[in-house]
């Protein structure tokens, strides 16, 4: 007779909302997810505002964020997601820069930053560490934050970057990927106007004077 082995309880897993707009990464990590007998996959969004309703409807210990979503972005959702229930944790995992989004994503209220890059293993630490309270980002940001909480002056370059508002760094991502103001709109949106004012203030800010130099 074979012994078999008991089917993790449901009710002990903790529960995870994924927010990525690429189906295929999607369901890499549900696969992922529901593998491991203490975490378990409860709903999936492709944007923000399906990401509101998943979150109201069910219930979630913690949302994966990506950063780049249609319409409003995922800074913008952390946000909101907050102010609707403050004590839910998100973490980021993206394939931007973490130089440049990581204190963007904790200032917004997220509970940590991954790059896509990482490790199935990471991952899992990333999120285990955050629904025990904890933050997660690498420790070249962790060095860097601390640093500035203890007023050390810290080796990093100021990037002219750093200037950019959220929406405008969202802006300046899409135009290096070479996308079109038409395209760009679209999966923000606004209007073609909206982005070409977008446009203008990140060349002011940036101090570029063409279209060329900008992408």
């Amino acid at each position: 007779m074979h012994s078999s082995k008991p089917k993790p309880n449901p009710r002990n897993r903790k529960r995870i909302l994924i927010v990525d707009d690429h189906p295929i990464v999607r369901e890499g990590l549900i696969q992922q997810f529901n593998r491991e007998p203490d975490l378990m996959v409860c709903a999936q969004a492709s944007n923000a505002a399906q990401a509101m309703a998943a979150v109201a409807k069910h219930q979630p210990d913690l949302v994966l964020v990506d950063i780049n979503l249609p319409g409003r972005g995922g800074l913008e959702l952390i946000r909101d997601i907050r102010a609707l229930r403050p004590k839910l944790p998100t973490l980021v995992l993206s394939m931007h820069d973490e130089s440049v989004f990581a204190e963007r994503v904790l200032r917004a209220g997220g509970r940590g930053y991954l790059s896509k890059e990482a490790s199935g293993e990471q991952l899992l630490q990333a999120v285990r560490r955050v629904l025990a309270g904890e933050i997660y980002v690498s420790h070249t940001v962790s060095t860097r934050l601390l640093d500035s909480l203890s007023g050390k002056p810290s080796a990093r370059t100021v990037s002219p970057v750093d200037q950019l508002t959220d929406r405008e760094l969202e802006v300046f991502s899409l135009i290096g990927q070479a996308r079109e103001t038409k395209d760009i709109a679209r999966r923000l949106n606004v209007s073609g106007k909206t982005v070409e004012a977008h446009r203008a203030a990140i060349k002011r800010k940036l101090r570029l004077k063409t279209g060329p130099e900008l992408t």
